[in-house]
């Protein structure tokens, strides 16, 4: 049997016929005919398969990931040595330093890719108006369904860009080159506009859309529960697009969505079903971008996977290596630790203070130390080739070692060429011995042995079950709706209410004999259950999964006004990061490149 994954590679060809320019004055080239091209079910459905495709392509692809991450507080980039080589690996480090402009290549991209998703959508829509389903065999009600995906699909795609560029987008829902995408000068205005584009384009379209009954034949499309995530994503961040609070409409909303209102779904005991082979089947998982291994857009997806955990040396560790994904040596968690103390041989220092206690005593950042040491997640990830099961850790850290841990030592390369891969939870050039501590704490200066890293998503064999690179992109779950009403209930001053919904997702960390002392106390960092603390554990639900740290950070006005390692601290002379920063880096510029080629576009005003 086809399936609806299957349509989504199937017809990647005909984002060739179906084209649509990024610069929001479109003209299309070498179209297909609508009317030679619409002539029964399978060819719609495989029309609407090319927005899924595309958007798997933008969304789960590395620059959404970039512009979210790494100037948050649980991940960076770190550069060898103080080198910031290529316009790639300068970018990505600057983005620690929320230090960006509008020639950024990754800013663009991102930018690109997903107004080639809302363009792509336009065309579609415009085509779908003028089909009879009668004509294509089908029943009103189907050819209504198709249509409310590539609208919420669209919808989803306009809050993604919401997220990052606010009151600078045009509204553009057009196919016609007529359509110049000119944006409202009135900031507010605009993201009042947009805001409520969206808003309406999910309320019109949610009844249209496939309900899940528990048999997961929906999870790969949008459905009705999708689209209501959707919405209560915009709610929750109202105040930060448009200046209103909306938190009881996104707990009510929230609560439907756990109740049942919208689809069947439940929370998963274990967490690892979320990121398996087979994570279309946990009840938790919502809506998940399809990958197959082989195809573009799943590459993109198993590119963001890997970075995070896969060094030039992987394949001794994870016993394999893989077709088409390079290895990555740059990523990392932000370090739990500062520099001071007595170098060690194998990276770090001894004597080096945590940020979670004085003289810091932050309430950001130190990813790894933020995790109870009962948690399950805080140990090293290891795959047992007997049982074929993962986990249940999900970091790396120490002394690595092949065959997950039970073999031969690892080396490193580049500074520490040739020397044991000890992976600390700090981050320096410890073999220069005449640094001092503000010029290594710094996302610049990172050796080799620096930083723990995540592997979140099991690396299975290419022989089993397809490999890695076929494990499905999950975007919205259960948990989510969870943590939405315990955020609400936070911010009503209601902190037990709101644990009781945080524990019902995190009891899922603690064996039975750890989970009632853990759960009773707010964690390392903490000393009570507010609203610091709730930031924090959306941070270890959602840590490393991508378009989300971002967006939290500037709903709690910790974006740019927060404290987290080298941020705020003195740092190298040339940087020098103030201990607020700017507010206009709460929002990115347009890029260069699209106001160049179209003059309809205004550029945000904090960077004019």
């Amino acid at each position: 049997m086809i399936t609806f994954k299957h349509y989504i590679f199937g017809v990647a060809c005909l984002m060739a016929g179906l084209n649509a320019c990024t610069d929001l004055d479109e003209k299309v080239y070498d179209r297909i005919d609508a009317g030679a091209y619409y002539q029964n079910e399978a060819s719609v459905k495989g029309a609407v398969a090319a927005i899924y495709y595309q958007t798997s392509s933008t969304l789960a692809g590395e620059n959404f990931f970039h512009l979210s991450e790494y100037p948050a507080d649980q991940l960076t980039w770190r550069s060898w040595n103080g080198g910031l080589w290529g316009w790639d690996e300068a970018m990505k480090t600057v983005l620690s330093w929320q230090n960006w402009t509008s020639e950024s290549t990754i800013i663009n991209n991102a930018w690109t890719g997903a107004w080639t998703a809302v363009g792509l959508a336009n065309l579609l829509l415009s085509d779908m108006e003028n089909l009879n389903a009668a004509n294509l065999n089908m029943s009103n009600e189907k050819l209504a369904q198709y249509v409310a995906e590539v609208r919420t699909i669209r919808a989803w795609n306009y809050y993604c860009l919401f997220e990052l560029w606010g009151g600078a987008l045009p509204l553009n829902v057009s196919a016609g080159s007529d359509v110049p995408g000119t944006a409202d000068a009135d900031w507010d205005a605009s993201c009042k506009k947009i805001y409520n584009f969206i808003a309406s384009e999910l309320d019109e379209t949610v009844d249209a859309l496939a309900k899940e009954d528990g048999s997961h034949t929906t999870v790969n499309r949008a459905n009705q529960a999708m689209n209501r995530m959707l919405k209560a994503r915009l709610l929750l961040n109202a105040e930060v697009f448009i200046g209103e609070k909306h938190y009881d409409e996104c707990e009510a909303l929230s609560k439907e969505i756990i109740s049942g209102t919208y689809g069947t779904y439940g929370l998963d005991s274990n967490y690892r079903n979320l990121y398996s082979i087979d994570n279309v089947k946990s009840p938790e998982v919502i809506f998940a971008l399809a990958a197959e291994d082989g195809q573009g857009a799943a590459n993109a997806i198993s590119n963001v996977r890997t970075m995070i955990g896969m060094w030039y040396g992987y394949a001794d560790y994870f016993e394999q290596s893989y077709d088409g994904i390079g290895a990555w040596n740059c990523v990392c968690l932000v370090p739990s630790y500062d520099n001071y103390g007595t170098v060690q041989p194998t990276g770090g220092t001894k004597g080096a203070r945590c940020f979670l206690d004085a003289p810091y005593n932050d309430k950001l950042g130190a990813p790894y130390e933020r995790f109870d040491d009962r948690d399950i997640r805080k140990q090293n990830y290891v795959y047992d080739a007997a049982t074929k099961t993962h986990g249940p850790g999900m970091f790396l850290k120490g002394e690595m070692r092949a065959n997950f841990g039970k073999g031969n030592i690892l080396t490193a390369d580049a500074d520490r060429d040739g020397q044991a891969l000890v992976y600390v939870d700090q981050l320096g050039t410890f073999l220069n011995l005449g640094r001092n501590l503000e010029v290594v704490m710094n996302p610049r200066w990172g050796e080799t042995n620096s930083g723990v890293r995540l592997v979140k998503y099991p690396l299975y064999p290419n022989d089993d079950k397809g490999g890695f690179k076929s494990i499905d992109d999950v975007q919205f779950r259960l948990a989510e709706a969870y943590y939405n009403v315990a955020e609400c209930e936070m911010r009503k001053g209601n902190s037990g209410e709101a644990k009781k919904y945080v524990d019902a997702v995190r009891q899922r960390y603690y064996r039975s004999g750890d989970r009632a002392a853990a759960l009773s106390i707010p964690g390392p960092g903490f000393d009570s259950f507010d609203m610091d603390w709730m930031l924090s554990e959306w941070g270890k639900e959602y840590l490393g999964e991508g378009n989300r740290r971002r967006t939290d950070l500037h709903r709690f006005d910790k974006f740019t006004q927060g404290t987290w390692w080298f941020w705020g601290r003195a740092t190298e002379d040339g940087v020098n990061l103030p201990a607020k920063r700017d507010r206009k880096y709460e929002w990115y510029p347009l890029p260069q490149s699209a106001l160049s080629v179209n003059p309809g576009l205004i550029q945000n005003p904090n960077y004019k």
